[in-house]
């Protein structure tokens, strides 16, 4: 497929010089006087070029203006779901995006039909399970967001959905590893301390793993803290507050590390064990205000958002953006002092997000307080499990699951 980059430089005074880049990486040079002009990308080999356009700017020495990159092709495997239809509105909306391809097992035509009149950039379509679809969403994307799955009933913790969406998530990671063995794959679905591990391991087995690319979804753990602790201090905007959640994305496995927070923060002490337990479970709080009729879908596919959204920008080579996001740490710049400290291979901590996908592990530990200490520890014990469970799941034959 065709790709064009158009960078703005700076020449002099108020002229604006565009290199044009074509996937051949030829270049073509040509100028205008006005240096108000929105510069938009179509492009499948996004970070290929992006990490060259990087290296080119820097060789000429100018002064770069802003540009964007915007990624060829979204996927959303789910996207029918409570999680998927609001998540891939949420992404059609995005001017970072130029196509956006929607995978589930029904309705994805009627739902990528209704999307399709929203007046973005992006270009939509819908595939179905029959005639090879899952494969022909996949083909050539760039990111990969996987909310498949069935829903939380009340009384179901994430591990009771184990059964069920470990074989779906097994499946569909099964068909992007032999079509699209490069995109990165962001996981909504439940148990991620379980889904991670899953998808770890049959990417492996495929011989193409990069943990880089593999990323589990715990936003919503972070937006909870976010939004519980501005309730208690007062602060009209959550998102001014910068609270790392780490761990896992289950219960007592979530670390919410409000010793952490920027701008710090004062919690009273009688508020805050049920603070933590708030975060913790949020999602039974969801469950239990629906009456069993849903779950946190669309904080969820909010969350969901935000992430990949994240991701996006810097793959674009937006600089500075770091997320708590579940991974495999061996795999990861500085993951490997955390998987020594904490005995796990999957954890989740702050990431520097950049071209690489998943570009460098911050590590948190060292300056947790006693209370987050005991917190860690319970959520260690309860990831050796879901990790352990997970990478079970991938590699047993099929008669023993």
């Amino acid at each position: 497929m065709d790709a064009k980059v158009s960078i703005p430089i700076q020449l002099e005074g108020a002229r604006l010089g565009f290199i044009i880049l074509t996937q051949e990486l030829t270049t073509k040079a040509s100028y205008t006087e006005s240096s108000q002009i929105p510069i938009y990308t179509h492009l499948h080999t996004s970070t290929h070029i992006s990490k060259w356009v990087s290296k080119l700017v820097g060789l000429l020495n100018v002064k770069g203006g802003d540009w964007i990159l915007t990624m060829g092709v979204i996927v959303v495997a789910g996207a029918s779901g409570g999680i998927g239809q609001p998540l891939s509105l949420l992404l059609k909306t995005s001017p970072l995006i130029t196509e956006l391809a929607l995978y589930d097992v029904v309705n994805t035509p009627g739902v990528a039909a209704d999307l399709s009149h929203i007046s973005s950039p992006a270009k939509i379509t819908g595939y179905l399970p029959k005639d090879d679809g899952a494969k022909l969403a996949f083909k050539n994307a760039d990111i990969i967001v996987i909310p498949a799955g069935i829903p939380r009933k009340p009384g179901m913790t994430r591990d009771d959905l184990f059964n069920i969406n470990a074989g779906i998530v097994k499946g569909l990671i099964e068909i992007i590893a032999d079509v699209a063995p490069k995109a990165y794959i962001l996981i909504i679905s439940n148990p991620v301390n379980s889904t991670v591990p899953i998808a770890a391991e049959v990417l492996k087995a495929k011989g193409v793993f990069d943990a880089q690319r593999l990323f589990g979804v715990t936003t919503l753990d972070v937006v909870r803290a976010e939004t519980f602790v501005a309730e208690i201090v007062g602060k009209a905007n959550p998102q001014e507050l910068t609270i790392p959640v780490i761990g896992g994305h289950s219960g007592e496995t979530i670390v919410p590390l409000f010793s952490q927070a920027k701008p710090d923060v004062t919690i009273p002490a009688d508020k805050l064990d049920a603070l933590i337990n708030r975060v913790q479970f949020g999602g039974d709080e969801v469950v239990k205000a629906k009456d069993g009729a849903g779950s946190a879908t669309l904080s969820m596919a909010y969350a969901g958002f935000r992430f990949a959204e994240k991701v996006l920008k810097a793959l674009n080579g937006e600089k500075g953006i770091v997320e708590p996001t579940f991974i495999y740490l061996p795999g990861v710049p500085g993951g490997e002092a955390i998987a020594k400290e904490t005995g796990l291979d999957f954890f989740s901590v702050p990431v520097e997000l950049g071209t690489n996908g998943a570009d460098k592990a911050q590590n948190p530990l060292s300056n947790i307080n006693d209370a987050e200490k005991k917190l860690l520890a319970a959520a260690v014990e309860g990831l050796k499990g879901n990790i352990s469970k997970g990478v079970t799941f991938a590699n047993a034959p099929p008669q023993q699951k």
